[in-house]
């Protein structure tokens, strides 16, 4: 049978002492015996006992009111006490201020970082969506061997036969030009199906909703966001009717959203509603394959996100058998939106988290080592104390309110920190959601006061035990002070360990970082400026006046002077952006067969020049002046080698999107890394088509600093359709640098706390070895003055600091590889075990900790013994 933990002595009679039920107690004790006296005296004067106790009770009052009055009086003496010790804290601490201010420093920015990074995943993981009923929103997805946009007319489809959702809507963002002011500019806007407003039960501070005839017919009412309002239309409350111009057609504007409307893509400043009986939702077999709609739903109260992914998934398999050529293999899936607003955030503000939390816990071993030394050095001052009739609880209580003293002001410059922190983690990490919120409020704060309760109790508990054992000590005639220092040393391997392993995982970081720099991405990001220029999806529906446009606009772009080539596609290269379909070579496949996956990449004819992707075999597309269902196609080496079949894939048949389009094989060429520096290189389909979305991206390789190239490509275009915005304007490299501005971000906050626990670690290794050596003084000047080498007198002084440090490195190593997990999803070409990452932090922390523990012995045996035994 298991007993419970055997609570310390002096910390039993610490609490018994400050109990209320205790104080009360001895207050009714005290009472009873004043009345008891008065009974007695009365009874001596010859009256029975019934009559003495009542005269007694009536002379003494209402006990229960002088219980009260006692007790006042008895809380003012604890509060006086406690403001005593609180004095004598602050005295101590003054006649100490460098230790104080290395105590106060040390938790002030470790409990700063921590608070800001705690603001982060508060604001991010742990808040709710700022939305009412938040856990009832969901993401509703299409999904067809990927995760595809919604067709408007099965959204509706969805929306009319569900039983689970209260509400369903979809939308989709585009890049329009607003050309009410002189000059035109980029906006976004969202076009938005009914029910939008139901879905997010958010309604306009400014006007009002969309009507049901604003959804028929061509869209002429717009909504527009807060900082829209503010900042085009000035704030002004009568700009409600207003009329604003978008790609050239004037629209009113009706309503402005609240500004704390934290709508998914946070960079929209328009909604405008989409044709509820428009063509788009008639049930033809076109209009069932287009990829528009993101939909959004509210789920109906106590309905669980699977149940209604199964009732969807009925009325979809109902909908595959009236339409088997478009909705054949699709499903549809329901995940709540949260989840799909933290993204692939989660792991990282995870991992930065524990990182600065194990660095706070490294600061409180420094600190509660540094405070046990003091409390060694002061066991004179303490056994005085203790002689001149100071109990231990009362020598207990204060030295904890020395700690908690520091410990309080390390809290108060915390919050300082963090301030300046949190402003650090906006600007560093601007793609985060919600990061506009991050900041110290009443759930911070609350969380910092924590941090420091929890800081006074890790470093004050033990430095209090170990002074009152001291004292005791003392009084019995033992030694002041013990040369053993096993708290100390206990303490310090700690701090090793934790360090080791925070340095561990910085390492692979690192190691994975400078990998995927060494990756050849298979085209040259070098000199290449990308952009876009503001369109809408309504230009899609005449696809020969698109092409003739871009097709316009890259001739206009090739005739200036420093561009070698300009291409058009449908997204960025290197940069993680997976299309991933199902194609057929040949036609229908046999049923024995895998189904041929790959990428699918729209270009234009000149993308491989501009990238520097080479033809392996065949030839490149040819530059097109007619928009066309069946385009020349190439594909790259990973698909020719995995569905070749033995057979060349040249002047082969590629049938995609339910055979509505097919394309010829022309060449092939070079395997490129398109969806992601990170990822291998797929099998790829090329689809040579100048006109794949109505504002794709432009690529022009540069014969100098692509940079310098952008106001002449600004000047360009606008002469030749004043209308339209360009913006987004970039290098590729480093557009594809800040696609992985998460990785670097990461990478550095962890490295940073890695080499900051180090350099705590060494402090206390140093501080603990400089400390018993200083005890030992006496003893190293005897043994030098005798003729001791000083070789051997600093093995002695170091051994037990060497010891300490290899054996807390390698439980940090074994820590390191436990928790291998966390990373093993962020590392890139190495695996979370990696043995030469592992052995180079392993020397690392022994050589700077075996630094740390020679360097006081070298000191200690350097001076002069007859100085040391003189000082003695």
């Amino acid at each position: 049978m298991r007993t419970a933990p055997r609570i310390p002595r002096w910390l039993r009679r610490l609490l018994e002492a400050i109990r209320p039920s205790t104080i009360e107690r001895d207050i009714e004790r005290e009472i009873r015996f004043h009345l008891q006296a008065r009974v007695d005296d009365l009874r001596e004067e010859g009256l029975d006992d019934v009559e003495a106790g009542r005269r007694a009770r009536l002379q003494f009052g209402n006990p229960r009111v002088q219980i009260e009055r006692t007790r006042d009086v008895d809380v003012w003496r604890l509060a006086d006490g406690l403001r005593r010790h609180v004095r004598d804290a602050l005295r101590a601490i003054r006649r100490s201020p460098g230790f104080a201010a290395t105590v106060v420093l040390t938790l002030g920015v470790a409990i700063g970082v921590n608070t800001a990074l705690f603001s982060a995943v508060d604001t991010v993981l742990l808040q709710e969506l700022p939305f009412p009923e938040p856990d009832r929103l969901v993401r509703v997805l299409q999904v067809q061997d990927t995760t595809t946009p919604i067709a408007p007319v099965r959204l509706e489809d969805w929306r009319r036969s569900n039983r689970t959702l209260a509400a369903l809507t979809g939308y989709y963002g585009e890049d329009v030009s607003d050309t009410t002011g002189p000059i035109p500019d980029r906006v976004r806007r969202a076009v938005v199906s009914p029910q939008f407003f139901e879905v997010w039960r958010v309604a306009p501070a400014i006007g009002r909703v969309f009507r049901d005839a604003e959804h028929r017919g061509a869209a002429t009412a717009v909504i527009v966001s807060d900082r829209y309002w503010r900042t085009r239309l000035g704030g002004d409350p009568s700009a409600l009717s207003r009329s604003i111009r978008i790609d050239g057609r004037s629209m009113t504007v009706i309503g402005v959203m609240p500004g704390s409307f934290l709508f998914p893509d946070r960079s929209v400043d328009l909604w405008s509603p989409y044709p509820a009986d428009g063509d788009a939702l008639e049930p033809r077999l076109d209009n069932r394959r287009l990829q528009t709609f993101t939909g959004i739903g509210r789920l109906q109260p106590g309905v669980a996100p699977a149940q209604a992914a199964a009732d969807l998934g009925a009325v979809q398999a109902a909908l595959e058998r009236v339409y088997p050529d478009t909705d054949a293999r699709l499903r549809a899936d329901v995940v709540p939106l949260r989840e799909t607003v933290i993204g692939t955030y989660r792991g990282s503000l995870v991992l930065v988290f524990a990182a600065v939390t194990m660095l706070l816990l490294i600061a409180c071993t420094n600190v509660a080592a540094l405070l046990l030394a003091r409390t060694s050095r002061r066991q004179g001052e303490i056994a005085l104390r203790a002689s001149l009739g100071a109990s231990r609880p009362t020598i207990a209580v204060q030295l904890f309110v020395e700690t908690m003293a520091l410990a309080a002001a390390g809290g108060a410059l915390g919050v300082v920190v963090a301030v300046g922190a949190t402003a650090v983690v906006r600007a560093f990490a601007p793609d985060l959601p919600r990061v506009g919120s991050i900041g110290v409020d009443g759930r911070v704060l609350a969380y910092t006061l924590m941090s420091v309760l929890f800081v006074a109790l890790a470093c004050g508990l033990l430095p209090a035990a170990r002074a009152l054992r001291g004292a005791t000590h003392v009084l019995a005639g033992r030694s002041i002070v013990s040369t053993r220092q096993r708290a100390q040393w206990l303490l310090v391997g700690l701090q090793v360990a934790l360090a080791m392993t925070l340095l561990a995982g910085a390492g692979l970081l690192i190691r994975s970082a400078a990998a995927l720099a060494r990756v050849d991405a298979g085209f040259d990001a070098a000199r290449v400026l990308t952009f876009r220029v503001s369109g809408s999806w309504a230009e899609a529906d005449d696809q020969a006046r698109l092409l003739q446009r871009l097709n316009g606009a890259i001739e206009t772009l090739a005739a200036l002077p420093g561009v070698e080539s300009v291409a058009t596609a449908w997204s960025v290269p290197g940069t993680p952006r997976q299309y991933r379909i199902e194609f057929e070579i040949d036609g229908a496949r046999a049923a024995s067969e895998s189904p041929v996956m790959a990428e699918w990449r729209s270009v234009s004819s000149g993308y491989f020049a501009t990238l520097g992707i080479p033809v392996v075999a065949g030839e490149l597309c040819q530059p097109s002046s007619t928009p066309s269902n069946d385009p020349a196609v190439l594909v790259n080496e990973s698909f020719a080698t995995r569905y070749a079949r033995g057979r060349s894939t040249i002047g082969r048949t590629l049938s995609w999107e339910s055979d509505t389009r097919t394309g010829r094989v022309v060449g092939v060429v070079a395997d490129a890394r398109e969806v992601g520096m990170d990822r291998d290189p797929a099998p790829t389909v090329y689809a040579c088509d100048a006109a794949p979305t109505p504002f794709p991206w432009f690529l022009i390789r540069t014969a100098g600093d692509p940079a310098a190239l952008a106001h002449a490509v600004r000047v360009s275009l606008a002469a030749g359709d004043p209308l339209r915005s360009v913006y987004d304007l970039a290098p590729l490299d480093a557009r594809i640098d800040r696609s992985y501005a998460q990785t670097q971000v990461r990478t550095t906050l962890v490295t940073l706390f890695g080499v900051t626990a180090l350099v705590l670690a060494c402090l206390g290794v140093y501080g603990t070895v400089s400390y018993a050596v200083g005890q030992r003084r006496r003893e190293i000047g005897l043994r030098l003055a005798l003729g001791g080498r000083r070789r051997d007198v600093i093995g002695q002084l170091s051994m037990r600091g060497l010891a300490i440090v290899g054996v807390a490195a390698v439980v940090g190593l074994a820590g390191a590889v436990l928790s291998g997990r966390v990373l093993s999803g962020m590392l890139y070409g190495i695996t979370a075990t990696d043995p030469a990452t592992l052995s180079a932090v392993l020397v690392v922390v022994l050589l700077t900790g075996a630094l740390a523990a020679l360097v006081p012995a070298i000191r200690a045996t350097a001076a002069s013994p007859l100085r040391a035994l003189r000082d003695e």
